[in-house]
């Protein structure tokens, strides 16, 4: 089945030049819904998911204007296009400056103008789609290939990756914190069907529970105390894309049951809303969690759990990647390098068996953080005065002493933080950059729970 180039709502009560317009469109690979009058039009408008509505300005029943006005109440609203007769362009003229795209008189003298207005518009649509899924996801970018499996260890990654990448599969990408979760889920979407469309990361834990839901699946003007307009949320973000939760495994239950009906049926509600809308995309999650181990403690769904594990992907952690530490230190040097303004010709020696020592609880983001700060206290290459006390440590700061230091300067921190924010657990948790789960089980470990 030839892909389309996107969805149109017309909107013409002449029949002639309705099937007429349709005809061309649907020629040049779009797909078009069509209506006679202002009502099914504003019908259409409020059950469907359209990319562009091409509009009558008069018509019977209710106006193009009107029609137009009425949509724009809504975020997400398609752009509209209007027909007019040659005697109405004052009115078009008006429409544009209220927000319309622009306007073509009838009879329509020449079909590509038409169509190459319909395919700038579009495309100028998914470009700011894009850009707005990029604009609010952490990763920057991606690495090489090479970069992104080096080590022995990620052989068996590299070809699950280039197995599952050419289907639409639900992918669980399970590591530690750090190990490259989100860059192998857009690694993923690149190569797959839905490369071309965007990327939306959402980070499950960083959300309040009460506002996860309107985040995922948007809101309806009214829906809730502050909803002062309507929302898109990722799910409409990521349309013709993939959507990637991060740690899946701090989705409150109650909203894992909603996450299963748009996992089987494909469709979802905003909240407030009764207009089911199609959820087009291919849905990545992570997890650094034992999810198995979480459903046997009901705290994850097991349906839910076998329908997100349908292609599990097991990023092993740094220390298991000692093979490929030489090649991400020299990447990472070099582009630290680069930004700071800094030519640092590599790592001393006794610097880099230090580094290969270490157990590295941060994993690669731990490394890029050590390299950063080492480039900056460097001159020509990295020493080993240039690595924080951890990592130079002998015993790679595994022994019990370390061990305890380390703990009572994390339970330390936590306490500055609980008191910084008046005991409020939410805002400690995202100022230590935690889920506030791990920062409960840190609580009870470090016995701080007396008052509750």
């Amino acid at each position: 089945m030839k892909e389309t180039k996107g969805t149109i709502l017309l909107i013409e009560d002449d029949a002639t030049f309705r099937s007429f317009l349709q005809v061309i469109l649907e020629d040049d690979g779009y797909q078009v819904e069509t209506a006679e009058d202002g009502a099914k039009g504003a019908r259409l408008l409020r059950q469907g998911d359209f990319d562009l509505v091409i509009s009558d300005l008069k018509l019977p029943g209710k106006s193009g204007l009107e029609l137009f006005r009425e949509s724009r109440q809504q975020l997400g609203h398609p752009p509209f296009i209007f027909l007019t007769a040659f005697g109405k362009v004052e009115e078009a003229v008006s429409a544009i400056k209220e927000g319309a795209v622009d306007f073509l008189t009838k009879p329509l003298d020449d079909p590509d103008t038409l169509l190459a207005l319909v395919k700038r518009t579009i495309e100028s649509q998914a470009r700011a789609r894009d850009y707005l899924s990029l604009k609010e996801s952490e990763a920057a970018g991606l690495p090489t290939e090479g970069l992104l499996f080096a080590g022995e260890a990620m052989k068996p990654v590299r070809r699950l990756v280039q197995d599952v990448a050419g289907t639409l599969a639900n992918v669980l990408v399970i590591g530690e914190s750090g190990t490259g979760k989100e860059v192998v889920a857009r690694t993923v979407h690149l190569a797959s069907p839905h490369g071309k469309g965007p990327f939306v990361a959402l980070n499950c834990a960083a959300i309040p529970e009460n506002l996860l839901e309107s985040e995922l699946f948007g809101h309806e003007k009214g829906a809730f105390t502050g909803a002062i307009q309507a929302r898109q949320g990722k799910f409409e973000l990521a349309k013709g894309g993939t959507i990637f939760l991060d740690e899946i495994g701090e989705m409150p239950v109650s909203l894992q049951a909603k996450l299963l009906r748009v996992l089987q049926e494909r469709v979802f509600e905003r909240v407030g809303g009764t207009r089911e809308i199609k959820a087009d995309v291919r849905v990545i999650a992570a997890t650094n969690r034992n999810l198995r181990q979480e459903v046997d403690q009901h705290r994850f769904r097991e349906d839910l759990y076998y329908r997100l594990n349908v292609f599990p992907i097991h990023l092993p952690p740094l220390r298991e990647r000692v093979d490929a530490l030489p090649l991400l230190i020299e990447h990472f040097l070099h582009r630290f390098g680069g930004q700071l303004g800094k030519k640092v010709a590599g790592v001393d020696a006794e610097a880099l068996a230090a580094l290969k020592r270490y157990h590295w609880p941060g994993n690669v983001r731990e490394l890029q953080n050590v390299l950063e700060r080492a480039v900056i206290l460097s001159r020509d290459r990295v020493g080993l005065a240039a690595l924080p006390e951890e990592i130079k440590h002998p015993d790679g700061g595994e022994s019990p002493d370390s061990r305890e230091q380390l703990k009572a300067a994390e339970r330390e921190m936590i306490v500055k933080a609980l008191g910084r924010h008046g005991g409020n657990r939410r805002l400690t948790a995202d100022e230590l950059g935690v889920s506030r789960r791990t920062l409960q089980y840190k609580l009870k470990e470090y016995g701080l729970l007396e008052d509750d």
